[in-house]
């Protein structure tokens, strides 16, 4: 046998081998009867079992919840975690003054309640007091409650039990109140719900008559503890004519020396009628009080004239002369000086005829001291000291 036969039946062997163990190595990954069925069943129970805890979280998640708005009660069913997401889901609005249990923040659990109470505005006006104030009470008593009105004793505009709609209603409530009434020289004390104080007065048993009236505003609410003292008032009228001054209107004239002012019309008062309503209170006469005034004639102005001309320095022939011994011994050095007759006046007694011959105007007495100094001057000057019989001698002395 040749090398090349002996090699090519080993080759033979060796291949027949290797094509052996190929098939025993397939062999052992051959499907068997049923695995293929158990593949497809795996996805299936996979989702089976998904969706079985997807029901439990959801059944776990739902939460039956009573919910009462404004006293009308429900129960359902709900994801919500918290109450203001369940109100939303509900639709429930809820206002600034609206009464939530629990809070809105309140997270919810099943079984668990929740209630919304609506307010009601309410315009009370308590004891003379308005206020608007908010209930969420249904009936005017609950809200009287609500917001701590002492309702013993006291008045109520409506119905205690009138129900209260959302839109609210107004409210006039009077409590019971001590007053004190004094009268007649008595004490009254009476519990009164009075809107006024007439109405608390009439209470006490008083009657006013005329024009009686009381310490404080008839028309006034009473307050509790206060004390009111009723005036018993007699009175009457009395007219009195009562004097108008004049008015004095001063004028310059430069023919008149400085200092000297003449009366060229003398005031005259008016007339003035007025009533006084006179009142007694409690027996205690009060002061008159004017009601009413009536000109009966109107009052006439004084007119006079100022003198502005400066007064000459001096009278040739009279300035060395004693006119203050004159003058003291005519009139005491008085230049507003009358004799008793009322004849003579001033520092030297002129008359008034006199006076006026020598340049002066009104009276002498009425001119200042040094004008009538002057016009005596001129006097003397004139004729001597006989005008003065009795002290011309002083004009030497």
């Amino acid at each position: 046998m040749t090398c090349r036969s002996a090699c090519r039946g080993a080759r033979g062997a060796r291949t027949g081998s290797h094509r052996r163990s190929a098939r025993r190595r397939r062999s052992r990954y051959v499907e068997r009867p049923g695995d293929g069925s158990m593949r497809r069943l795996l996805p299936q129970a996979l989702v089976v079992a998904f969706l079985a805890g997807g029901t439990t979280a959801f059944v776990a998640k739902d939460k039956a919840i009573e919910l009462s708005v404004d006293g009308k009660a429900r129960t359902l069913h709900t994801f919500a975690d918290d109450v203001t997401e369940l109100l939303t889901e509900e639709g429930v609005e809820v206002g600034a003054h609206d009464v939530v249990a629990p809070g809105p923040d309140a997270e919810i659990a099943s079984g668990d309640e929740v209630a919304v109470h609506y307010a009601r505005p309410v315009r009370l006006t308590l004891d003379g007091h308005r206020r608007e104030v908010w209930t969420t009470a249904h009936t005017v008593d609950g809200a009287l409650r609500q917001l701590g009105v002492r309702q013993e004793g006291a008045y109520v505009s409506t119905s205690r039990s009138r129900r209260i709609g959302r839109e609210g209603l107004a409210l006039d409530v009077r409590t019971e109140r001590t007053v004190t009434v004094m009268a007649d020289g008595r004490a009254r004390t009476v519990r009164t719900n009075a809107a006024t104080v007439r109405d608390a007065v009439e209470e006490a048993g008083i009657t006013l008559r005329g024009q009686d009236t009381t310490s404080v505003p008839q028309g006034s609410f009473p307050r509790d503890g206060q004390t009111v003292t009723v005036l018993r008032i007699t009175g009457g009228k009395e007219v009195r004519d009562e004097p108008v001054p004049f008015q004095v209107r001063r004028t310059d004239d430069p023919t008149l020396f400085r200092g000297t002012e003449v009366v060229e019309q003398a005031g005259q008062p008016g007339l003035r009628r007025v009533t006084y309503a006179l009142r007694t209170v409690n027996g205690v006469k009060q002061k008159p009080r004017r009601v009413k005034a009536e000109l009966v004639r109107a009052p006439r102005p004084q007119l006079v004239k100022v003198g502005t001309k400066p007064l000459p320095a001096s009278v040739q022939g009279a300035d060395h002369l004693n006119w203050q011994g004159l003058a003291a011994c005519e009139s005491g050095g008085r230049p507003d000086a009358v004799d008793s007759s009322g004849t003579y006046g001033g520092l030297y007694q002129f008359d008034t005829r006199t006076w006026q011959a020598l340049g002066g105007r009104g009276r002498p007495q009425d001119a200042p001291a040094a004008e009538q100094t002057y016009r005596a001057k001129k006097l003397y000057v004139r004729s001597g000291s006989s005008p003065w019989p009795h002290c011309g001698s002083r004009l030497h002395g």
